[in-house]
């Protein structure tokens, strides 16, 4: 619809679509349960950032999800989308959130998992610092991951599928930007047999939906 690479930022026009049609949304109105787990500020987007609305958040809104606000992480209820809650304290004046390890964060999102059918969260940090935090940036951001992700599996009972998946490649060369390379796709627990079919990011969602037992 858009000739090439938009974003992060979901365009006007796609938005309804977006809202209506996502996996959140489906697996709603199909009567299961279902989670976002980001912490997103209360009133996101607000009127300055009407213009710029990440694809996650609005998926989260249209499925009636997006109710984790600065309580939720404090309560351990949602996890921050850079994984640990910086950024809330020091650039949303939230200096009241208790600091939080990587590995703590992982442990919130899988106690959310082990009571949803679905749960989604976004991180953006790593593409953040594929585009300028240099080499030395980029490892932070993939040691952080690490932490999370191991966080995440010691709480998990090891029959919930994991998938974690990324949008483009970026991180693994922090001079070019976003790359032509394979995205990211890794997954942990029990797959089911259909797994091969996953061959790029548009079987992501009938993958989830058949796992699920929601028609496509």
């Amino acid at each position: 619809m858009n000739g090439g690479h938009f974003g992060p930022w979901i365009p006007v026009r796609l938005r309804p679509l977006v809202e209506e049609r996502n996996v959140l949304r489906r697996v709603v109105d199909s009567g299961g349960r279902a989670a976002f787990a980001n912490a997103y500020p209360r009133g996101w987007p607000g009127a300055r950032g009407s213009r710029r609305v990440a694809g996650p958040p609005l998926a989260a809104r249209g499925a009636g999800l997006l109710t984790r606000h600065e309580e939720s992480l404090a309560r351990g209820e949602a996890v921050s989308s850079e994984i640990v809650n910086d950024g809330w304290k020091t650039h949303l004046g939230h200096d009241w959130l208790p600091d939080i390890t990587p590995s703590q964060a992982g442990a919130a999102l899988g106690r959310i998992a082990v009571e949803h059918d679905l749960t989604l969260y976004a991180h953006y940090s790593t593409d953040t610092a594929g585009h300028r935090g240099g080499m030395d940036g980029a490892v932070e951001a993939l040691e952080r991951v690490d932490l999370f992700l191991r966080g995440l599996l010691e709480t998990l009972d090891p029959s919930v599928l994991l998938l974690v998946t990324s949008d483009h490649g970026n991180i693994e060369d922090v001079w070019a930007g976003h790359t032509s390379n394979p995205a990211l796709g890794l997954l942990s627990g029990e797959p089911p047999d259909d797994v091969s079919e996953i061959r790029d990011l548009r079987d992501i969602s009938p993958f989830v939906l058949r796992f699920l037992g929601i028609e496509g």
